[in-house]
């Protein structure tokens, strides 16, 4: 199984604390190219498994602790 990193962002607690987590896709390629669809899953950065609740809420896995999406910020030039 390969997994392809597609996307990082960052996440808060409600400690405030930022968390950058990553987006990956892993998938089997069978051998006559039918291959299953992709499964996203998503790590922090440390490599601790994260479990998505909804669009823009996560949970780490070992801890529980709850995340929320950062907005992502436009930089203007």
């Amino acid at each position: 199984m390969a997994a392809v990193l597609v996307g990082q962002f960052h996440a808060r607690d409600a400690e405030g604390r930022v968390y950058s987590v990553h987006e990956f896709q892993e998938s089997t390629p069978s051998p006559d190219g039918n291959g299953k669809e992709p499964v996203t899953t998503y790590k922090l950065a440390i490599g601790d498994r994260v479990k998505k609740l909804n669009e823009d809420e996560f949970e780490l896995v070992q801890t529980g602790i709850k995340l929320t999406r950062e907005p992502e910020t436009q930089i203007a030039l």
